[in-house]
């Protein structure tokens, strides 16, 4: 019998990532699999406290085990902005294009292009939390690059590789993104305790 677990999130892309990365090790629910169409306020200040704020509602509203993510893209020339706010840069209304055109504004002057992309994911099972990050550094490039991935993915080339995330496709953006290296640890405790 293959684990359950809901992953807190309206996000396809991210949803999709998430069940390519596991492939068949696990059973992911969406909240539309548990009939869960709310939007879960990510109010907190920090990723940690908003991952943590989407999985505690989701397991005191439906008693299920479950997990949740908050990314974001932190740019050491901005003072780790746009972080927490990653997806609302340019604005409520979470437009990828908007975003990357804010932040290449930004950078225009700035020398300094070393960000790095973070992912921390909350799980809570049977009431208990535990939190798993993972990290990737690189830098924001001088133009958008590439067509695939989502969000940030074509201002971002990540260290040791000379495409960005957009330009890498997805099989292997999947194997070494700060996504993909938190849900590995999160994999790695899930398979200890089985």
């Amino acid at each position: 019998m293959k684990k359950k677990l809901v992953f807190a999130t309206n996000n396809a892309h991210k949803l999709e990532e998430i069940r390519a990365i596991l492939g068949d090790k696990m059973e992911i629910l969406s909240l539309a699999d548990i009939n869960c169409h709310a939007d879960i306020p990510e109010t907190a200040n920090t990723l940690e406290g908003n991952a943590h704020l989407k999985s505690e509602y989701v397991y005191n509203h439906y008693g299920l085990d479950c997990f949740a993510d908050d990314t974001g893209l932190e740019v050491e020339a901005l003072d780790g902005a746009p972080g927490v706010y990653s997806a609302r840069y340019a604005g409520d209304g979470h437009d990828s294009q908007a975003n990357m055109q804010k932040l290449l504004k930004e950078m225009e002057e700035k020398n300094n292009r070393k960000a790095q992309f973070r992912t921390v994911i909350s799980l809570i099972e049977k009431g208990e939390e535990k939190l798993f990050e993972g990290i990737v550094r690189g830098e924001i490039t001088r133009e958008k690059r590439g067509n695939s991935g989502f969000g940030y993915d074509p201002v971002f080339q990540p260290e040791g590789f000379d495409v960005t995330f957009a330009e890498m496709g997805s099989d292997v953006k999947n194997k070494i993104s700060h996504r993909a290296r938190a849900v590995k640890a999160l994999c790695d405790y899930l398979s200890k305790k089985s």
